[in-house]
């Protein structure tokens, strides 16, 4: 029976080039990381289009990895670093600053009834700046200020962005033409 190597050991050994580790540490994550990818792409092609990118973007840097985090924390970071990249070929953020910064609604939606593929659906079908602002702030949780640097838009765009996503997945959520069933 092989041993069974540690998270550290697949590290040092994918630092020497080694491709079954390489494999291994593939095997361990790919799969997280293609509903991260997911979340920023439009299409499953371009998020699997992210994510091998992304692995050979960590297996030709994992020297750099200096273990202070997580190796997923780690990777979740190149994965996120390569969608935005991708997105960042077209020009698809409008300077959009009159939105409200806020939409108060009195009604809460529970997502708890939704599937997480249903819930990546309804991200998915933002319009792409929108996607990704509410993806970067939501749930990887930057700050608008932090957002705005890293798309190299302003802050108030960040923020016109993510109001607006709140607002398209309220309607997307609550749709009653029978675009979204819950199963």
């Amino acid at each position: 029976m092989p041993a069974i190597l540690t998270e550290q050991d697949l590290i040092s050994k994918c630092c020497q080039g080694d491709r079954v580790s390489q494999r291994q540490i593939y095997q361990n994550y790919a799969g997280k990381m293609m509903v991260v990818a997911m979340r920023y792409m439009k299409s499953k092609q371009e998020a699997e289009d992210v994510v091998q990118e992304s692995f050979i973007k960590v297996f030709t840097k994992i020297n750099t990895f200096n273990q202070d985090s997580k190796l997923e924390t780690w990777i979740t970071r190149i994965v996120i670093n390569t969608a935005l990249n991708a997105l960042r070929r077209p020009l698809w953020l409008e300077d959009i600053d009159n939105v409200p910064e806020e939409h108060a609604e009195s009604e809460d939606i529970s997502l708890a009834e939704f599937h997480w593929q249903e819930l990546i659906s309804f991200i998915q079908a933002l319009p792409t700046g929108c996607q990704t602002v509410f993806n970067l702030y939501a749930i990887e949780g930057y700050s608008h200020k932090e957002i705005a640097q890293l798309l190299g838009v302003s802050e108030g765009t960040s923020k016109s962005q993510y109001a607006r996503a709140k607002s398209l997945l309220r309607t997307i959520i609550t749709r009653e033409d029978g675009g979204y069933e819950t199963a």
